[in-house]
Parts: structure tokens; sequence; C-alpha cells
């Protein structure tokens, strides 16, 4: 792997699980803490970077975070996404088109932080947009343009360690996936990995919404407690205050990405869209379900 030679391959066992693992980043546990404290879980909505478009990025994520996120996951475009669903997917075809590259996405990072974001950040990216550019690059690029953390959806748990390790000694928090099928050794084996949040998969299949979340879920999250003590984020799939509600007590951390885009879809087909302050608006519902109470 390029970059890599000031984080040598003798930090880890035989058996790839890593001997050395920095502390938790604090900036995104300390996320975690404040919304424990409130007796919450911590909203984390999904958008992608350069949809609608770039300019309008800095004020689409002020408008999140005032609506009500805790944290906010920002997808850097791929062309072959391998866990979205036709929704997501559409939004990184359309961005890439738009001619939004890795350099671009993070800049419109960093002018988010300008314009007054200041709840953690984490980049969902594709581990060969990252392997490609060098991990200790990518990691700095990041870390340049106020971004916290990195979800890593396709890293290989061969190569995991070693990237993990880049990652986290660049200042970054690493989060990787959990599936409902993932055997209990390999989901602990991922949690020692974790040093942002363990995100958990709410159904084996793609990123999309349902109208009802799966009815073995809160079993799978209370078990998964029982093998890591990072925080749990439970995607794919959420999409109402009510889903919300639900989750609220039995995870740290709650991701919505599939229906943010589409209410985006639905805002820009309407005379005079105004981006920010529609999806402002949804995640404003979806935080009521924090509440003791939701209408139905």
């Amino acid at each position: 792997m390029p970059n890599q030679s000031w984080c040598p391959r003798d930090l880890f066992s035989i058996s790839g699980q890593a001997s050395i693992i920095p502390p938790m980043n604090s900036v995104i546990n300390n996320s975690f803490i404040r919304s424990r404290q409130l007796g919450q879980a911590l909203l984390c909505p999904f958008v992608t970077a350069g949809y609608p478009n770039l300019d309008v990025g800095p004020e689409l994520l002020l408008a999140m975070q005032t609506a009500g996120s805790g944290c906010i996951e920002l997808g850097i475009p791929f062309s072959d996404p391998i866990a979205d669903g036709p929704t997501i997917q559409d939004s990184y075809r359309l961005a890439l088109e738009a001619g939004t590259t890795v350099d671009r996405a993070l800049a419109m990072a960093k002018r988010a932080r300008t314009a007054g974001v200041t709840v953690p950040i984490l980049a969902m990216a594709s581990y060969s947009i990252i392997f490609k550019r060098g991990c200790q690059d990518f990691a700095a690029a990041c870390l340049d343009s106020g971004i916290n953390g990195l979800v890593l959806p396709d890293l290989p748990m061969e190569e995991a360690p070693a990237a993990v390790a880049v990652i986290q000694k660049c200042g970054l928090g690493t989060s990787l996936l959990v599936a409902p099928t993932t055997s209990a050794q390999r989901r602990k084996s991922i949690g020692e990995l974790c040093d942002g949040f363990v995100y958990y998969v709410s159904v084996s299949g793609i990123t999309g919404e349902r109208n009802a979340l799966p009815p073995n879920m809160m079993e799978n999250l209370h078990e998964l407690k029982k093998l890591t003590d990072k925080p749990i984020c439970v995607g794919f799939g959420i999409s109402t205050a009510l889903q919300v509600r639900s989750l609220r007590k039995a995870a740290d951390g709650i991701i919505v990405g599939s229906a943010i885009i589409r209410r985006i879809r639905e805002e820009l087909s309407r005379p005079g869209p105004d981006v920010p302050r529609a999806v402002g608006n949804f995640i404003a519902d979806l935080s009521a379900g924090l509440k003791d109470q939701v209408q139905s």
C-alpha cells in the first residue's frame, strides 16, 4: 500500500488483529457522550458530496446541523458503489457527471467548516479511492479539510489493520460495517478496529427506504453490544421519526441516507427549489423521534 512506511505491518499479530490501536477519536466520541447524557441517540444523516451541486454543499451541511444532526456522513461519489441502492447510486452518478472529484468534495467540506459547521463530519469512501491515492495522503487531505473520520464500507479485512492504523495515526476516526450475517468473531474484530463507531447494517442488502425495520434488529444490537464497547450506529432503511424513536435507546447513533437524497430529488423538481430548507425540515422531523413523544 502506498505511503505506509511509517506504519509497518510488524505492529500486527499473525492473525491480522491490531495489537496497537489508538484511543477513541475524541471529537467523534465526545458527540456520543453528549447525546448519551441527554438520553438520546445521535442523529447521523448522510448526504452525497456534489449533489445537487458543490456550491450549495456548505449551506446544506449547515442546515443539517441546525436541524438536529449530531454528526454528518458525507458520501464521496464513486462510480461503482457496492452497498448502495438506486437512490444513492443515482446521486453519485449525477455528482460525478457534474464534475465532483475527491479534491472538490473535500474542498466543499472545508468551506462548510468556514460557514459554521462544527459537528463531526465523516467521509464515506470506497477503499479503492483511498488505496489509489495512498492511505496517508488521503487521510491527511481529509484532516486538512475538516473531516473527523472515515466510514469504510468495503475495506477488506485482510487490509484493514494496516489501513486503519495509518488513518488513525493521522488523527481520523474509523468506522467499519457489520452486517446481520457477520459472525461473532468477525464482529468483535471489526469493533476492535473501529475508532469512530461501528456501523451496523440493519439488513443484508443495499441501502434504501423501508416501511418496517427487521424484527431481529434489537436482538442483534444487544448481541453486538456484548462484543464491543464502541458506539454503534444503525443504518440502511431508516426513514421516519417513528423508526428513529424505536431505535433511540438501542443504538448510539441512527443513520439516514436514501430518504434524504430522495427529498433533495423531489425538491429539485419544484419551482425555485430550496434544498437546504427542505432537508433541514426533514431532519427536524426525524429529530422529533429522539423526543419522548412522536405524532403518528
